[in-house]
């Protein structure tokens, strides 16, 4: 009898191979024009410093094989534009390509870095706009483009918690993080040189405002807080906690992360913050999850604005330029002013919405994540999958996977891999730390309700599937280009360089 696997043929190998593996001596994709002007010896064009000794390995291939290998490579991810991509905390809306279009403009594309301030106007007030409407959603008066992603904001932060604290003769080594923090939160502490001192959260979600209180010392230089927070859940107290922190003489600073939930409708500097760091590449749409480029300003109240990094965007008049003079500045963060492109394509997103559209967004975000739980409910899924905290959400939720664990036996692991052949990215897993089988579920505001409603069922037929036979879950995925990783072998022993000679030979 004839059978569908009778038919199936074996792939080339082109799929696993490198791009040296492919190429073939003198193979090219590109054949230089006769040179129409004298020659010259190299020596008098380069320095011999900046001169190679040895010929460039690069991999020789025709253009065709240039186009299908990165075109195939593509294809082995999962991207937002392939389907619904529910990342919590990661905020992974839809990208416009108004914005690329503009972006790409010869006038913003083609700017170089080391343009004097003179010939770069139109840059510069762009970024001074942008700076003044950042101000605005964050309710600070003073704000710095250049950190280059929110775990660079947040080092920015604690930099200028340092030196205000520092230009007031005080020495403060503790930086408060609540248990649901982000991880880069603990990491930054770390990084700048203070010790972590967690915050306890409390039955409702939100900071446990006791263990706060018997935390918040004068040795405290700084809590890092996330309102919303990682369990979707907004802290009511968030006056107090100010107050506390602020009573002994601490910074308020907050992470910016989850700021798609309250754009337009509160401002962290109104909360009592003195700090904050947004993800442009997050809430103001940026093509990210891929590795960069991001973008992490920052905007700081009075107090801490003397500490600001330079050079900063100054006006004049109708002039722009930039201002390097900083007796008490904490310096650069980085070379040149920022990542450009992020603040175009920013830039454009918040002309585009306005203030309205920037609230209805977040209010959009916030309703499209109830519904979804709602529709989980209705379901039955939340049986096996609880809501961690409280009984509605902001822009995102936390579910237990633990009931699951117990009665289905499979873990969100399972569930997660088990997802991708249903053609979905997996939502966040294991984070927050303090929920057991964590699973976090960010639907964003750009998408539609029948893509929410056929994630809901793809849960829920995946919980049947495991009620009736748990291996599948437990072996899945089965439709992706390679199969379920040993992910802490490739932590412990990643290979992620080929030998040139080995390519050579294979």
């Amino acid at each position: 009898m004839t059978t569908a696997a009778t038919h199936v043929v074996s792939r080339p190998q082109d799929e696993t191979r490198t791009i040296f593996e492919k190429g073939k001596a003198g193979r090219q994709a590109f054949s230089c024009p006769e040179l129409d002007v004298p020659e010259r010896p190299a020596e008098e064009l380069l320095p011999a410093q900046f001169r190679r000794t040895t010929e460039a390995r690069l991999p020789e291939v025709s253009e065709p094989e240039i186009v299908r290998h990165y075109v195939n490579l593509s294809k082995r991810n999962f991207d937002l534009d392939s389907g619904f991509y529910p990342l919590g905390s990661c905020t992974m809306k839809h990208n416009p390509r108004l914005h690329e279009r503009v972006a790409g403009m010869a006038g913003h594309a083609r700017l170089h870095p080391l343009q004097d301030p003179e010939h770069a106007q139109g840059a510069l007030e762009l970024m001074w706009n942008l700076e003044r409407a950042l101000s605005e959603v964050s309710g600070l008066p003073h704000v710095s483009l250049q950190p280059s992603a929110g775990s660079h904001g947040e080092l920015a932060g604690l930099l200028l918690t340092r030196a205000y604290h520092e230009d007031r003769g005080e020495t403060r080594p503790k930086v408060l993080t609540p248990d649901t923090a982000h991880g880069t939160n603990p990491a930054t502490v770390t990084l700048a040189g203070f010790e972590v001192v967690k915050v306890a959260t409390n039955e409702d979600g939100g900071v446990d405002l006791d263990d706060l209180r018997a935390k918040a010392t004068e040795e405290v230089a700084c809590l890092m807080l996330t309102n919303p927070n990682t369990l979707g859940v907004f802290d009511p107290s968030i006056e107090e906690i100010a107050s506390i922190v602020h009573g002994v003489g601490a910074t308020l600073y907050y992470d910016g992360a989850n700021l798609n939930a309250v754009m337009g409708i509160s401002r962290p500097g109104d909360m009592g913050f003195d700090i904050v760091h947004f993800n442009l590449h997050k809430s103001f749409t940026q093509p990210h999850g891929g590795g960069g480029p991001g973008s992490g300003p920052i905007a700081v109240s009075d107090r801490i604005a003397p500490y600001l990094t330079v050079p900063k965007v100054v006006k004049d008049g109708e002039r722009f330029d930039l201002d390097f003079e900083g007796e008490k500045s904490i310096g650069r963060l980085r070379g040149f002013q920022g990542n450009y492109g992020t603040f175009v394509r920013s830039y454009a997103y918040i002309r585009s919405l306005g203030a309205e559209g920037l609230k209805d967004a977040s209010e959009v975000a916030v309703l499209n994540a109830n519904y979804l739980l709602a529709k989980l409910r209705e379901l039955g899924v939340t049986e096996h999958l609880p809501l961690a905290f409280g009984e509605h959400c902001m822009h995102e939720f936390v579910l237990s996977g633990a009931p699951m664990k117990r009665d289905l036996g499979i873990r969100t692991l399972d569930l997660a891999k088990r997802l991708l052949d249903h053609g979905f990215h997996p939502p966040t897993v294991y984070f927050p730390l303090l929920v057991d089988e964590a699973l976090m579920v960010e639907p964003t505001e750009t998408e539609t309700k029948e893509t929410l409603d056929a994630f809901a069922e793809a849960l829920a037929a995946i919980l049947r599937e495991a009620a009736e036979d748990p291996e599948i879950a437990r072996n899945a995925p089965y439709s992706t280009p390679v199969r379920r990783l040993d992910e802490a072998g490739a932590a412990k022993r990643p290979v992620i360089r080929q030998a040139l000679d080995e390519a050579a030979a294979a």
